[in-house]
């Protein structure tokens, strides 16, 4: 088939991998244009660009794709399909319709649950027992199309939102790749979403980092995985700010919300319920992250000590 990709993170790479693997003609990628990235604002690429350059595919990155320039590339590219990856932009009507076979989108989550743009993240945030990936067909909503196939998967009870985006743009380019010999085939059955069982997850913010002890420690235990790698969530010591990028979850600690209850060799703060939190990795405001038996080879924490 000739094939359009749309993506833009390292997420959507698998899905273009396999479409290259399977010698579908893609026949041009859209992705983000080029940003700045990390303290030295490097114009960097996107992951999906660095991958089609290297299979010597033509890459496009409008800065619109309503203005009517992306879709007369559309026209010209003159595609069956449209596979979109996690591309980060809304496709007007006009492209939605252009390709014989439409256009079709890898989601990561099991609709019609965690629509919106960080569905894995909120799976783990939300502490969800299972995650998983859906192929749809594109409509003007926001991930409202209809269902194609769907991979569930067991979230681990300490993976962070970055291990299971790792498993699941994998496994999406799985279920991508099954999709694509169905709509060949044209054996493909539709599955209407239930809008009234649909969630919506959104972009993620730093001002969700800051942990609340008072919460019940599954609930900062799942919130300190969901925002590993990004934004990390954090609290406060003295008035300075440590990002928590791992933690163990602990019952029956007994103290009070914030209080570290055992400092001999590890950190360990009782949150609201009485449950606890053992610290594992930490990075002081300034410095770089390190295991907790570092930090503490060099800081030292009363027991009894309030944080946050």
């Amino acid at each position: 088939m000739r094939v359009v990709f749309m993506g833009t993170p390292d997420f959507a790479v698998p899905c273009l991998e396999k479409l290259v693997e399977c010698s579908h003609e893609v026949v041009g990628v859209f992705t983000q244009p080029d940003k700045p990235v990390g303290r030295k604002r490097i114009i960097t690429p996107p992951e999906v660009k660095v991958c089609a350059i290297k299979h010597d595919i033509n890459v496009y990155q409008p800065e619109k794709m309503r203005d009517g320039t992306a879709f007369e590339i559309i026209k010209e590219l003159n595609p069956e399909l449209i596979v979109v990856v996690a591309y980060g932009k809304i496709l007007p009507k006009e492209i939605l319709e252009f390709p014989k076979y439409g256009c079709i989108n890898i989601h990561g989550s099991l609709l019609p649950k965690l629509r919106g743009a960080a569905p894995i993240q909120w799976s783990v945030i939300n502490g969800d027992e299972y995650a998983g990936v859906t192929s749809m067909m594109m409509n003007e909503g926001l991930d409202t199309g209809d269902m194609i196939l769907k991979r569930e998967v067991k979230i681990d009870f300490n993976e962070t939102s970055g291990e299971l985006y790792d498993r699941l743009s994998l496994i999406g380019a799985e279920v991508l790749e099954e999709t694509l010999v169905q709509i060949e085939k044209e054996t493909i059955s539709l599955i209407p979403q239930n809008d009234d069982e649909s969630t919506y997850a959104p972009l993620l913010s730093k001002e969700l980092s800051e942990i609340d002890w008072n919460d019940t420690a599954l609930n900062v235990h799942n919130k300190i995985r969901g925002l590993n790698p990004w934004p990390v969530a954090l609290t406060f010591i003295d008035g300075v700010k440590y990002k928590i990028y791992t933690a163990e979850y602990i019952e029956n600690v007994n103290g009070n919300p914030g209080e570290i209850v055992d400092n001999n060799k590890k950190i360990v703060v009782c949150c609201g319920d009485g449950n606890g939190i053992s610290i594992k990795t930490i990075q002081p405001e300034g410095k770089k992250q390190m295991d907790i038996t570092a930090f503490l080879s060099g800081n030292k924490l009363e027991k009894g000590k309030i944080i946050g």
